[in-house]
């Protein structure tokens, strides 16, 4: 399975990209494959995360599927290239209007643990792993071809990141890509192909 994902083109490729506080990091994501970031707080994993999302200022090259970032609009980028961050953000008071198909939605949400119900909560009634699951069920309910995750399971108990990690492979089977920030070196081998640390804003190779 290896092999034959790297005779092909990746999903998302970074040559090069760097700002004031990240030094230059250059890697491919292959169809299939995790790769995971881990490293102390404020070394730069959100930046560069937050960076290859168009959210952020800075230099370098990326693609997907070999199409340049330069070449689309920031938000035909980030519909195919999707930032989680730990604590995401809501424009409605209620958690169903974040969705567009909510039976999608409903069905990736009780795969993470989440009761039916909590699709017509209040977002402020749902606890902080609740809410990071539904915003993740509300970012792979549009099909990205990346994700970019920046802590997906920080606030989860063992038996709901056993959920979310089983989920979230099945978004790789389905030929994507993730990136992912964890403070969790087990989750990292779990889920990652291979590894990086990131400290002082420099990305340093773990494992491959």
């Amino acid at each position: 399975m290896l092999a034959a994902m790297s005779d092909k083109r990746p999903v998302l490729r970074l040559r090069g990209v760097y700002s004031e506080r990240l030094s230059p990091v250059s890697l491919d994501l292959a169809a299939g494959e995790c790769a995971a970031i881990t490293g102390p707080s404020g070394s730069g994993k959100s930046l560069l995360l937050r960076q290859v999302a168009d959210l952020d200022p800075g230099h370098g090259e990326i693609e997907l599927d070999g199409a340049p970032r330069s070449g689309m609009r920031g938000h035909q980028w980030r519909r195919q290239v999707i930032y989680c961050q730990a604590e995401a953000g809501w424009w409605d008071d209620h958690v169903a209007p974040h969705f567009a198909d909510r039976a999608r939605a409903a069905e990736l949400m009780q795969r993470m643990g989440l009761p039916a119900g909590k699709m017509d909560a209040l977002v402020q009634e749902l606890s902080t792993g609740e809410r990071q699951r539904a915003a993740l069920a509300r970012a792979l309910a549009l099909a990205p071809r990346a994700l970019l995750l920046d802590e997906p399971t920080a606030a989860l108990d063992p038996a709901a990141t056993e959920l979310v990690e089983a989920e979230l492979r099945r978004y790789l089977d389905g030929g994507a890509a993730i990136l992912m920030v964890t403070h969790n070196p087990d989750q990292a081998r779990r889920m990652a192909r291979r590894g990086w640390r990131m400290a002082q804003g420099k990305l340093e190779p773990q494992w491959t």
